[in-house]
Parts: structure tokens; sequence; C-alpha cells
């Protein structure tokens, strides 16, 4: 069974219900991939989510990227893509898939950047750090990129958000 747990600790965050709105960002993700059988597995699927603001964000960019700067999502998978392949057949108990750390001021800045509400930027954002839990990294080329990019849109859709990669200008 999947659980978000979601946590506000930082930042200027608009008033929403986070827990249902980042609980069906990742399950709209996790529909999308071949690992979407975890998200009803006996045993405790987890994705932690932490709306934070820039200042911590930068640091654990600065510590675990290498960029001293902030970002909107970062991403912090506990498991190899493999081994996620292997958990459908478990009995496990409990599995932590991995943390999503959001920053609330450039969160905010982006979503007006875009004239997209806080909390539609956000079920993107929070759908496409999901997808890099579960292995996908639109870094490693033009393929791997397009593949990511066409399970955000389904995801996005299914959750009636915006095309995340359409050009709105």
């Amino acid at each position: 069974m999947l659980h978000v747990e979601t946590d506000v600790v930082a930042g200027d965050w608009p008033a929403a219900d986070w827990p249902a709105l980042t609980r069906a960002a990742v399950a709209a993700a996790f529909a999308e991939t071949p690992h979407g059988e975890l998200a009803d597995a006996p045993m405790a699927v987890e994705v932690a989510v932490r709306l934070s603001d820039d200042a911590e964000v930068h640091d654990l960019n600065r510590q675990y990227r290498g960029k001293d700067k902030p970002t909107n999502i970062l991403s912090f998978p506990m498991l190899a893509p493999d081994m996620l392949v292997m958990l459908a057949n478990s009995d496990d108990g409990e599995v932590l898939v991995g943390d999503l750390v959001l920053a609330a001021e450039t969160v905010v800045r982006e979503a007006a950047e875009k004239g997209w509400s806080v909390t539609d930027y956000v079920g993107h954002l929070v759908v496409h750090g999901t997808l890099h839990l579960l292995g996908y990294d639109h870094e490693l080329g033009e393929q791997d990129a397009e593949q990511m990019e066409a399970l955000e849109r389904a995801a996005c859709a299914k959750l009636h958000l915006p095309d995340p990669y359409e050009d709105h200008d």
C-alpha cells in the first residue's frame, strides 16, 4: 500500500491540502510506470515529501549535488531501480522508496513565471520527483528525457494539471 508522508516544515507555502495533493501526485507517477503495482502491494511503500524553503534546499543541493544554489525539488532515492522490480513479490512490511524536498520560494516564483497555481506546480514537481525516485533520469540523454517527459505528461493529465512541457508563451 502506498503511503505518502507530507510535512510542511519551512517556507511560505499557501494553504492547501498538501497531504492529499502529494499523495495523488505520487500515486499518478507510480501508475504510469511498470512499478504501478507497488501502490497496491501488501507492504507499506513509503515516499516522504518535505515542503521546506530555499535555504534548506540550497544546503542539500550543495551537499549532495555539488550545486551551490537552491532548486525547486530534490529527490533522494533509497532504492536502486533493480530493487524496485524485486519488491513486487515481497512482503517485507515496509519499504522507503525515497524523499522529496521542495523549496518554497523557488517553487512560488517558478509557478508565477509559468502562470500556474502553486498547487498545480507542486503536483507536477512531485510527479517529476517521484519518477526520479523510481529510477528515471532526464539528464542521461535525449531518449531518457523523452521517456520521462512522456510519463510526466500522462501523470499530469490524469491529475488535470497543465502539460508541463507545453510552451505557454
